[in-house]
């Protein structure tokens, strides 16, 4: 049977959007980054570029026009429009699942250097199954641990949040840094899934937008390497200063 394309927007505008309406009452800057209409074309198929875009998805570099393009469309719509469900199913599950990849454990507070955000980013690791190594070399290299600061395509804070980013990860304040860690280690923890604990393609994710890795067709830090080219510049360094910071805060 063929479903006209517009009453089935009609109906997920109807479903979709006390729920759209409640997030962005918690963010007030989020309404500037997120087109609903814009969102709904692309969950239609109208609109190849809202659920595939692979340029312009720089975390730190380029503003987010959509949640789509950093793949938290989904943290709106619920698991049944999520691709990664099943992976992504509970906290716990993204523990251990990453625990697996990583071949760490879940937390890892004897092996890292303290800084002045030591529990909310052994609170974040725990949570999510990231090392705590790898979150301060991300905040390291993000912002030097400064949480107010400011990039010039607005991120903010200590992970360097944009404000869809956030909003799509439940942070309301993206200069609180319990709020900004929390997010911000989620957000890694979800490229580390999508990309099967490659750490290396996580990062590049982080930095230069999930559509843009995937789009290389690589399955794994050897290859992504192999092609590291064919990144932004700021991305290739991005990799390898992430890595170097790591070094400097395991023990």
């Amino acid at each position: 049977m063929q479903i006209d394309p517009r009453a089935s927007r009609q109906l997920l505008e109807l479903q979709l959007s006390n729920s759209l309406n409640e997030t962005n009452a918690s963010d007030g800057n989020s309404g500037s980054t997120v087109d609903f209409a814009s969102m709904m074309d692309g969950l239609l198929g109208t609109n190849s570029n809202s659920l595939n875009n692979t340029g312009g998805e720089d975390v730190n570099s380029t503003a987010i026009s959509k949640r789509s393009s950093d793949g938290l469309l989904w943290l709106q719509l619920g698991s049944m429009y999520n691709p990664d469900a099943s992976s992504v199913s509970s906290s716990n599950s993204n523990v251990v699942s990453l625990s697996s990849l990583l071949n760490t454990g879940a937390v890892d507070s004897d092996a890292s250097v303290p800084t002045d955000f030591e529990s909310l980013i052994a609170s974040a690791s725990a949570k999510y199954g990231v090392p705590e190594s790898l979150i301060k070399a991300v905040i390291d290299t993000e912002s030097g641990f400064n949480p107010n600061v400011v990039s010039s395509a607005g991120a903010k804070g200590l992970m360097q949040l944009m404000d869809g980013t956030a909003a799509g990860l439940g942070v309301s304040n993206a200069y609180d840094p319990a709020q900004n860690i929390d997010g911000g280690t989620k957000y890694l923890s979800l490229q580390l899934q999508r990309f099967g604990g490659e750490v290396k393609m996580a990062l590049a994710a982080y930095n230069a937008g999930p559509g843009r890795v995937s789009s290389l067709g690589v399955s794994s830090d050897a290859e992504l390497m192999s092609v590291l080219n064919r990144l932004p510049s700021e991305t290739q360094a991005y990799i390898s200063k992430v890595e170097k910071a790591q070094s400097k805060y395991m023990v």
